[in-house]
């Protein structure tokens, strides 16, 4: 099993930092600390904390600042990286972005959000869930109150996601999926042609649509709750601050 980040997205509600840089790339240290921690710092932290050796990077807007730090990352963290190049980056949502590493999800891969900002318990909840045959996992907050723009997910007992999507009542919703899964090998195939049927229907859907699409076809999506954690998906200047405040804690 390796790392995947996905870290292609622009992040414009990040401007003036991701003018210049991937939104994976923004710093969540001290303000105006250049040698600041990451985002994608963060996570390769986290992998290599639970033993991972590899880890692939989808990159795609400002990409040549991740190659630039490629080796600077790789002995920082002890993890051999691979770069993998979104050519639609700017055009077409993550669903795509999942389906560029179609070739990696067969070796097993921990899926994380490059605007994610969580503790290694998060990898480690997911890891310690394996061994009753699920295929996928996803890191679920049960505990957090939602709103309208957080992507929520519905769970049945013994059935796992019956629906994952932004568009519901979250008074319905039994938690939030928090940008990070744990994808078996032998999901990878079945992953793929959903991803692949879900970007070509429209090519604005996330990859937690092609969850859906895996669910509407019989397939099983289980959740691991995370607990009462601290985290946060970056989205905007509001994100980045409270980032920061628990980047910081880490």
């Amino acid at each position: 099993m390796i790392g995947l980040v996905l870290a292609a997205g622009a992040g414009r509600r990040l401007r003036p930092y991701t003018d210049t840089l991937p939104k994976a790339l923004v710093p969540v240290g001290p303000e105006g600390d250049e040698e600041s921690l990451t985002v994608l710092d963060l996570t390769l932290g986290n992998f290599a904390e639970v033993g991972l050796t590899e880890a692939a990077i989808v990159v795609g807007y400002r990409k040549e600042a991740v190659y630039a730090r490629k080796e600077a990352l790789e002995a920082k963290y002890g993890l051999k990286l691979t770069l993998i190049d979104n050519d639609k980056a700017e055009e077409w949502n993550n669903a795509y972005s999942l389906w560029c590493a179609r070739e990696v999800l067969k070796q097993g891969v921990i899926l994380a959000n490059g605007d994610t900002v969580h503790p290694v318990s998060v990898e480690k909840t997911l890891l310690a869930a394996r061994g009753n045959g699920q295929k996928i996992i996803l890191a679920l907050d049960a505990v957090k109150q939602l709103a309208d723009e957080e992507m929520k997910v519905i769970t049945a007992d013994g059935q796992g996601v019956c629906k994952i999507t932004k568009l519901m009542d979250p008074a319905t919703a039994t938690g939030e999926y928090i940008g990070v899964t744990l994808i078996e090998p032998e999901a990878a195939e079945e992953l793929a042609d959903a991803l692949k049927a879900t970007f070509e229907r429209d090519p604005d859907l996330y990859y937690e649509d092609g969850y859906q699409e895996l669910v509407d076809r019989g397939f099983t999506v289980d959740v691991a709750p995370i607990g009462d954690v601290k985290w946060v998906e970056i989205d905007n200047h509001d994100d980045l601050a409270k980032g920061r405040s628990i980047a910081c804690q880490y």
